[in-house]
């Protein structure tokens, strides 16, 4: 390959190539801000410390009584509801059984959140396996096709970089750099 054919290929590619970064960045930081400073993530934070009172020691009645109890619940709420899984969290002043049904007909339903000593219903959300934040970032957000595409320009931008770092050390090795003082030797 030379220089020239990379140089106009890189030129044909960069107006696309930078949307594709843009919704990349965009779609990212949004993703990191929510990752940061998200309920879940302070509610991770404030427990990271916390020992929690079960151990593998404890009697199998410490969980499976609240299990018990929050299928009760979300059964007197979505009678016959398929569950696609359940979380237990025992750690903090209100341990928590999460339980996450699906629909009839397949794909995600609703999260119940129960408190685990009580029964008591917290709170009733929409359940999807992933954010939409991280669904669009990836593609997945527009089906398969979206992950394909995700795929083919993630791949394409490391090629474009990988030629363009190869360009610049060819053109680089190529300058007389004897004049050139302190970064200048680098970066012309």
């Amino acid at each position: 390959m030379n220089i020239a054919f990379l140089r106009r290929w890189h030129r044909w590619i960069s107006l696309p190539a930078a949307l594709f970064l843009l919704f990349a960045g965009v779609t990212g930081v949004s993703v990191a801000i929510n990752e940061f400073f998200g309920a879940e993530e302070i509610k991770r934070e404030a427990l990271r410390k916390v020992i929690s009172p079960v151990t593998t020691s404890s009697s199998s009645q410490v969980w499976s009584g609240p299990i018990e109890k929050a299928f009760s619940t979300v059964r007197a709420t979505a009678p016959n509801a398929p569950v696609d899984k359940v979380t237990i969290e025992f750690k903090g002043d209100q341990p928590t059984v999460t339980l996450f049904t699906g629909k009839p007909t397949g794909g995600e339903d609703k999260r119940y959140e129960v408190q685990a000593m009580t029964g008591e219903l917290l709170k009733v959300d929409a359940y999807v396996d992933k954010p939409l934040l991280t669904r669009v970032h990836s593609g997945e957000a527009f089906g398969d096709g979206g992950l394909v595409v995700a795929m083919f320009w993630g791949l394409a931008l490391a090629l474009m970089t990988a030629s363009g770092f190869w360009m610049y050390w060819h053109m680089h090795q190529r300058m007389d750099r004897r004049q050139m003082k302190g970064l200048r030797r680098y970066f012309w």
